[in-house]
């Protein structure tokens, strides 16, 4: 618990945490205005992660809306099977990315170590369709000193404790993209 009330001290008292939040709602706004859609990524606690970001935005968060066109990559068993036995585990997001992304969409890549390699291929897969890239990851930030468009990122290396603010982050975004789409 010691640890959980720091980080959310911290989270009080570090403006640039809200204010990457911020950031990435007009990014995900500018992309839902434009029609284009969310791609989300994890792995374990991540993808589980990535699921509840998109069921939020298809369903609802707060209030009735209409639906905002998102879906999360880790869902498809038969698709993950498939390009993992083909193309290896390493390619998974970046193979669907090639299938599903379209200039304009956000790629939103959940990681707490920033070392997955499937995720840092979808996050280069991306850049290289014209999807802007959005990171959550814990303090260790992104491996090879790659660069996402927006880095959320939380300053502990506890990966219970990078989820827990990955969730309050999500949370922060489907309420603030609610108020700005819909009220």
């Amino acid at each position: 618990m010691r640890e959980l009330s720091h980080l959310v001290g911290e989270l009080e008292r570090n403006n640039q945490f809200v204010s990457v939040i911020g950031k990435t709602c007009d990014a995900l706004e500018e992309c839902i205005r434009r029609g284009n859609k969310i791609l989300i990524a994890g792995n374990g606690g991540s993808a589980a992660d990535s699921q509840h970001f998109a069921a939020e935005l298809m369903s609802r968060y707060m209030i009735e809306r209409d639906p905002i066109r998102a879906m999360a990559l880790s869902t498809d068993t038969s698709i993950l099977t498939a390009v993992a036995n083909d193309y290896g585990f390493e390619n998974i997001f970046m193979r669907q990315l090639e299938g599903l992304g379209d200039s304009g969409d956000v790629f939103v890549a959940l990681t707490t170590s920033g070392r997955s390699r499937n995720i840092i291929n979808g996050i280069i897969q991306s850049k290289k369709m014209g999807i802007l890239t959005v990171a959550l990851c814990g303090n260790a930030g992104l491996d090879q000193g790659l660069e996402c468009d927006i880095m959320i990122r939380v300053t502990s290396d506890s990966v219970p404790r990078i989820q827990e603010l990955h969730g309050l982050a999500i949370h922060c975004i489907c309420h603030e993209l609610e108020q700005r789409l819909y009220q």
